[in-house]
Formats: C-alpha cells, sequence, structure tokens
C-alpha cells in the first residue's frame, strides 16, 4: 500500500472544498487558518519556555520554601505610621 492519497485524490478533495465554500471566501478561510497555526505555534514556544524554567526552578523553589518557613505568618511594624506589613 503506498500513498493513501496521491494526486487524484487530493485534486477531487480540494474541488469539494471549493464547492462547499465557494471561491470568494477561500482566501479569508486560509488568512484565518494562518493565523491560528501562528497563534497556536506561538502558544506552543511559550510552554516549552516555561517548561524549561520550571526546570531551572526547583532548586531556587526549594530554597525559598525552606526559608519561608521560618519567616512565614511573621508581621513587623514600621516605625513610621504604625502599619503593619507581613512577610511570606
Amino acid at each position: 500500500m503506498g500513498n493513501a492519497f496521491g494526486w487524484p485524490h487530493l485534486l477531487i478533495i480540494l474541488a469539494v472544498i471549493l464547492l462547499l465554500f465557494g471561491a470568494a471566501k477561500l482566501p479569508a478561510l486560509a488568512k484565518s487558518l494562518g493565523q491560528s497555526a501562528r497563534v497556536f505555534k506561538g502558544e506552543m514556544k511559550a510552554m516549552k519556555d516555561d517548561d524549561a524554567t520550571d526546570a531551572a526552578k526547583p532548586d531556587v523553589a526549594a530554597s525559598e520554601s525552606a526559608d519561608s518557613g521560618t519567616a512565614s505568618g511573621t508581621s513587623t511594624s514600621s516605625s513610621g505610621g504604625g502599619s503593619t506589613s507581613t512577610t511570606s
């Protein structure tokens, strides 16, 4: 079994698409498809970047959680206006 979709099959599929959508709507459809592909590619790249930064963070996150365990829930009072800030 060679190629499942040969040139004759693809031409028939394109002819059916042309009949369904009409020649006037095909450029708008192609533009929309291109924009969707561009957005999808950008989101996939952002997810890969997030995964890469998350892979580098465990050492930092572990040290932050160790530090925050000792300082969690403590409040300090500033000497100026008596406002209280909490650190976590």
